[in-house]
């Protein structure tokens, strides 16, 4: 391919690549909180364990020498918040909200304490694979070159939605998430399922965390993140509780938040910052799209609510 070709590919590669690279994050995020909110409670709290799961990761993988160690110290940190949160709040008069903004701030804040050692060392990085080998093009092997998280990812979002729709633990969670009373006729205990739905999705959004500090952008600081815990609620409520669709909106969020690097790539010299607002913007216009004080969300479990 000619110089020319390269230049009309360069902006789109440079999006497919920003977008898988981008999207890892969201995509354990919005995986974790739709376990989370598929048995009826919503957590905030995820940007904390988002930000203490790179800063975890990082430190150990620092002292260890082990990306992939850091990856599993991170996952138990986060179910160790999942399961804080969801022990305060299946106390009756709790608000699910106001407790994930407490766990948030406590996350960020013990992330920022306990990291300060960790922000000068060089932790080992995740492995990626070179999926673009077969092309000459440098654009091309950079989109194609996968880190292994999001491979994972892409595989865990289709093994949730085969599992919600036909494993016992599926059906468990969506009868606890869809009616409490009816969780309980059958004998089964909605705080308990509710507690290990919420670690698991803390878990998961720690992972989120590890893929910041150990490949991309692959340091740690306290300006890791953007606020992908944050907006992973809006991405699930976008992709109505569904995994498959919270992957695929993840791309579209990554592909938002590629914009702005993409045209500057390119040689844009002008203007190519105001893109850097395009993930914040979406995530504002899909809240507002799918609001309504008429009517209820199609696929919102019947359980989810801020109070109970």
């Amino acid at each position: 391919m000619d110089e020319s070709g390269i230049g009309i590919w360069g902006v789109p590669l440079a999006i497919l690549a920003g977008a898988i690279r981008v999207s890892t994050p969201f995509i354990f995020v919005s995986l974790g909180e739709t376990i989370t909110e598929r048995s009826g409670r919503i957590n905030l709290g995820l940007e904390g364990t988002l930000v203490f799961g790179a800063m975890t990761a990082y430190a150990v993988a620092v002292m260890s020498g082990s990306a992939w160690l850091g990856v599993l110290a991170a996952m138990g940190t986060g179910a160790v918040f999942g399961l804080v949160h969801g022990w305060i709040c299946k106390w009756p008069k709790v608000n699910d909200i106001a407790i994930g903004i407490a766990m948030m701030q406590f996350g960020l804040g013990m992330a920022f304490f306990l990291g300060k050692p960790f922000i000068k060392p060089v932790a080992p990085h995740l492995p990626s694979i070179p999926l673009g080998g077969w092309s000459s093009l440098p654009q091309v092997q950079a989109a194609l070159n996968i880190n292994v998280l999001f491979l994972i990812g892409a595989l865990l979002a289709v093994a949730l939605w085969w599992a919600f729709k036909n494993t016992r633990v599926g059906l468990i969670l969506r009868v606890v998430g869809d009616s409490t009373d009816a969780a309980r006729a059958m004998g089964i205990d909605p705080d308990r399922i509710r507690l290990l739905a919420t670690a698991a999705g803390g878990s998961l959004a720690a992972v989120g965390g590890a893929y910041l500090s150990l490949y991309y952008p692959g340091s740690w600081n306290e300006g890791i993140s953007s606020g992908q815990g944050l907006m992973a609620v809006a991405l699930v409520i976008f992709a109505r509780w569904n995994p498959i669709g919270c992957f695929l909106a993840a791309l579209l969020f990554g592909g938002a938040g590629a914009l702005g690097p993409a045209l500057q790539s390119v040689g844009v010299t002008q203007g190519y910052y105001l893109f850097y607002a395009a993930p914040y913007v979406l995530t504002l216009a899909i809240l507002i799209a799918t609001s309504s004080p008429t009517r209820s969300l199609a696929g919102a479990p019947g359980a989810l609510s801020v109070t109970k």
